[in-house]
């Protein structure tokens, strides 16, 4: 059995104290899995339970206050930033529309960590991006100028910037936010596609419940920066597990053709709230809030 990509061991992390003593301050505890070479893991919890936390952690913006976090056997300090770039790549949320490139531009951008002291690309690289850029069909967007195109589109193309890194682990945040059902299905496809066919280790950062259980071979739920379950989308996907870190009752079914899990709130109003609006309560329904980690 070969050894995982990635292992995180016991790790730590708390943001400062603001100092206001207003709020306090965010930590993650005792975080211990592991990322399998060619798997898709899926990373849940509702806001604030330390998922943007893990992926800054993962990419070395933030440094672990305990335990440890390897890639590839070795310890993640160990690595020279543009030798981790080689083998992590992550696609942000979104681009912004008013990014002044057109899409080879930024694809090319991926290929920086090969040759960071490089100014101009080669072959190669041009090569390497029209591959990216082909797996990700943008390739016919190729000279269009990013605010020129619609929100699957770019999405689109800052996937195809990752892959033009050629990393081993791809990490996705939030890939699907804001994009309507079409360009969230294709999305789906082309994740599957990536890991199959190029065989790319990817780590999903999502609040799509139903996109994870569809496209994941594990999940990793959290809440409150603690490791709530790991393990197959069946077995994190309970309803008692779900109420446990969302705070809400779901009912969780079996789709009918693939026999994913498939979640649902339970929402319930109690009543005119002020004003005479019906209000969502978390007595059995979902609390709608909103907080950075």
């Amino acid at each position: 059995m070969s050894p995982p990509l990635v292992e995180l061991r016991g790790v730590g992390f708390a943001y400062p104290a603001s100092g206001t003593g207003q709020a306090r301050p965010f930590r993650l505890a005792d975080l211990t899995f592991e990322i399998g070479t060619g798997e898709i893991v899926g990373v849940l919890g509702p806001n604030s339970a330390g998922k943007t936390t893990l992926i800054r952690l993962l990419t070395r913006v933030l440094a672990p206050d305990a335990g440890g976090i390897l890639l590839e056997g070795r310890p993640l300090p160990y690595w020279r930033p543009a030798e981790l770039a080689r083998r992590v790549a992550v696609v942000p949320q979104g681009v912004p529309p008013e990014f002044p490139f057109t899409v080879e531009e930024l694809v090319l951008m991926g290929r920086y960590p090969h040759a960071p002291e490089r100014y101009f690309e080669s072959p190669a690289d041009r090569e390497s991006a029209r591959a990216a850029m082909q797996a990700t069909s943008v390739l016919e967007l190729a000279a269009q100028r990013l605010d020129s195109l619609s929100g699957g589109e770019r999405q689109r193309a800052a996937v195809a910037r990752a892959l033009a890194q050629e990393p081993r682990l791809l990490v996705l945040d939030e890939p699907t936010a804001h994009l309507d059902l079409r360009y969230q299905a294709e999305t789906a496809a082309l994740l599957r596609r990536l890991n199959r066919e190029r065989g790319v280790t990817i780590l999903l950062v999502s609040h799509d419940l139903n996109l994870a259980a569809e496209v994941c071979d594990r999940l990793l739920l959290l809440a409150a920066g603690r490791q709530v379950a790991v393990g197959a989308p069946e077995a994190v996907l309970s309803e008692t597990l779900l109420a446990a870190a969302f705070g809400c009752e779901v009912t969780v079914e079996k789709h009918p053709a693939t026999r994913r899990p498939v979640v649902q709130p339970t929402w319930r109003v109690d009543g005119p709230g002020p004003g005479g609006r019906d209000t969502p309560t978390t007595k059995g329904g979902c609390e709608r809030s909103r907080a950075s980690e």
